[in-house]
């Protein structure tokens, strides 16, 4: 039987891994590890040198999991490194509270968390819905079911080392289907809130460049449910022959 690990950077309270959860017990043995508070936007934060609880708990429906008391990839790394048996077959992290395109990849805590996976090894899936005010397991449901077919796939076909794949889901149901993209670019708005030495960024969301045709903010702006190869080689190889024109030597 397959065993899948299913995490998260919304807490492991959170709606959307519960459904992610049930769905991915279609395929087998469902491992639950995800971060005891939420933590989005957390990046590929790994906790070095210093102690992080892990307790036990349930989701709503009396489903086991880790309570880990750090960044999502921490629950990864603390999973590869004995916590748990490993290697799963996959990891599928999510279903996370927004979307996670463009440049929100280098501070998502969900696909850093796939992306911490792919480090050790195992294949891994990002799943995100771009509807932030989601709150009940039933706002995941169209979500959940795209992942489940996108797991479905994985497991007939293996992914390159170092490669994740990144799942958006636009606030509709049904989507108008999947659509292979590439990133695109967001484009940020935040401002500095300040109260004495106190800072505080806020800002509305994000929005971007979505006339690009063949993004994932283009897909998801049109009603398609985006699915992005992601690597984790950030080589800017098309720069290369260009930085070399500097010649710079030693």
């Amino acid at each position: 039987m397959d065993r899948i690990i299913v995490t998260n950077d919304d807490g492991v309270h959170a709606p959307g891994i519960l459904a992610l959860a049930t769905a991915m017990r279609a395929f087998g043995e469902v491992e639950v590890i995800a971060p005891s508070i939420n933590q989005s936007s957390s990046g590929h934060k790994k906790t070095l040198h210093q102690d992080i609880p892990v307790s036990r708990t349930t989701l709503a429906d009396g489903t086991p999991a880790y309570s880990v008391g750090g960044s999502p990839a921490d629950g990864i790394a603390l999973a590869a490194l004995g916590m748990v048996p490993w290697p799963p077959r996959l990891v599928v992290s999510g279903i996370n509270r927004g979307a996670n395109m463009g440049q929100d990849i280098t501070y998502s805590g969900t696909v850093t968390a796939a992306l911490e996976s792919a480090i050790n090894g195992v294949p891994a899936l990002a799943v995100s819905l771009a509807r932030r005010d989601a709150n009940a397991v039933e706002d995941y449901a169209e979500a959940a079911r795209l992942a489940a077919l996108v797991v479905s796939m994985m497991l007939v076909h293996p992914l390159p080392a170092l490669t994740i794949l990144n799942l958006n889901v636009p606030n509709l149901t049904p989507t108008k289907g999947i659509r292979l993209t590439r990133q695109g670019v967001r484009i940020y708005h935040e401002t500095l809130e300040t109260t004495g030495d106190l800072y505080k960024m806020i800002g509305p969301e994000p929005t971007g460049m979505f006339d690009e045709i063949g993004t994932d903010l283009w897909a998801v702006h049109q009603g398609y449910t985006s699915l992005t190869p992601l690597h984790l080689d950030l080589t800017a190889h098309r720069f290369l022959a260009d930085l070399a024109a500097w010649d710079i030597t030693i």
